[in-house]
């Protein structure tokens, strides 16, 4: 299964919405080892979210994977969430997770290297990113820092306000 990443949102060192923000716990400590590495938590008691790993060793930041455009296994993609609606299958990072069969066994895996999870090159450049203030977080809510390919129907979220980068 597979897919091209549609729509992400940072989350730097010092972001108070950021899980690194307080600093290393059991449940956070993948977010800390060096750039690319999967960092998956388990949020609202019913979904995985994956963010890759954005900083050197020890520093704590990441990017969450909110939507990617299915490519490759959406077939298996559609059993998995139960639904036929190409548009639905990712868009949104727990419905990513869910049609990826991304997990807590996940969690700390090199993305960079071959493995059950993996990012490689993209099929084809992105056309036009914009950019919002992220969904769903309560801290530091007016940063732009949700980023997504404009005119894709695979992105999560509102789509007004956007701006150009």
């Amino acid at each position: 299964m597979g897919g091209r990443i549609v729509e992400t949102e940072a989350y730097p060192p010092g972001d108070r919405s950021g899980h690194a923000y307080h600093g290393r716990t059991a449940r956070n400590q993948s977010l800390f080892l060096d750039r690319g590495f999967a960092y998956v938590y388990f949020v609202y008691g019913t979904s995985y979210m994956l963010n890759v790993t954005a900083e050197e060793p020890g520093i704590g930041a990441g990017v969450l994977l909110r939507a990617i455009e299915p490519l490759e296994g959406i077939n298996l993609m559609k059993r998995l969430r139960k639904t036929d609606k190409l548009r639905d299958l990712a868009r949104g990072p727990g419905r990513l997770a869910a049609a990826l069969q991304i997990d807590q066994r996940l969690d700390g895996v090199d993305l960079c290297a071959n493995g059950p999870l993996w990012l490689g090159t993209a099929v084809r450049e992105t056309t036009h990113v914009s950019t919002t203030a992220r969904i769903g977080i309560t801290r530091e809510v007016g940063r732009l820092l949700r980023f997504f390919e404009a005119g894709s129907p695979f992105v999560s979220g509102p789509l007004n306000e956007t701006r150009s980068r």
